[in-house]
């Protein structure tokens, strides 16, 4: 399906019927990435799976240089005119910032906030990584070699390694194309002024929290300084996993975001 914004399109997939959950993703993945989670993600809850500009098959912005704002205000707008109710949203990653900075700048579209893996404030440090990634963009065996195993934890990467092979080969034909890498240069850039450190406690909606012990991109005491400035937050510490959780422990994946997103009625058992 798609959304118009502006001058913009923007491509969705709506699965199920329920409480609405709307997916935002990571800075390298699109609607196709969320495939094996699309069954139990829809079972009760409307699921929303979206790519933001510049991702999977929605507009790219060629020549333009932006940040995550744009992102956002296309995300209310888009909320909005779907005029989805007691909405959770989900982010990993870059999509976190983007909820983030969502909730922040729209509270009253967000009834439950998920934050998986994700930064309040990118560093100078993560930029560092960011410019590493653009450098090495022309050249897609470098491009990989510098993104993807890192991703995962060491246990995770040397017990699947076939698997990481074959998700290699298909990974250099997309790090081959001008078109995606273009794109991923201004998503990198675009989280460089990040820093939603003091407008956290403003979040107010119950929040979930959830960082990993090996996650080398975005280390969990990122996680826990959300959690500490975030009212209604609670915090989960994965241990054996790197930064892309949904796909080294699934089925715990699964677990942490329905039952954040559906027990509401737990909420006042005390």
């Amino acid at each position: 399906m798609e959304f118009k914004y502006k001058e913009y399109t923007i491509y969705y997939e709506s699965y199920g019927s329920g409480k609405p959950l709307i997916i935002l993703n990571g800075i390298m993945m699109s609607t196709l990435s969320w495939k094996p989670f699309i069954e139990p993600f829809s079972k009760v809850n409307t699921l929303i799976l979206i790519d933001m500009l510049d991702q999977g098959k929605s507009t790219k912005l060629d020549g333009m240089v932006y940040n995550q704002d744009i992102q956002v205000e296309m995300l209310a707008s888009f909320i909005e005119t779907l005029q989805l109710k007691e909405l959770a949203v989900f982010g990993i990653s870059y999509g976190g910032e983007v909820a983030i900075k969502l909730t922040t700048a729209h509270p009253e579209l967000v009834d439950r906030l998920l934050l998986f893996n994700t930064t309040s404030y990118t560093s100078e440090w993560l930029q560092e990584i960011g410019r590493a990634w653009n450098k090495a963009a022309g050249d897609a065996e470098a491009y990989y070699s510098t993104t993807i195993p890192v991703i995962y934890s060491k246990k995770f990467y040397e017990q699947h390694i076939d698997w990481m092979n074959n998700r290699k080969a298909v990974l250099h034909t997309v790090f081959s194309n001008p078109v995606f890498m273009n794109a991923m240069v201004r998503l990198t850039n675009s989280a460089n002024d990040l820093d939603e450190r003091a407008r956290l406690k403003d979040i107010s909606c119950p929040t979930l929290v959830v960082g990993c012990e090996q996650d080398i991109i975005t280390p969990f005491a990122n996680q826990q300084f959300i959690a500490k400035e975030i009212k209604k937050a609670q915090l989960v510490y994965v241990p054996d996993s790197g930064h892309a959780l949904m796909y080294e422990k699934p089925i715990l994946f699964c677990s942490l975001v329905l039952g954040f997103t559906n027990n509401t009625k737990l909420e006042d058992v005390i």
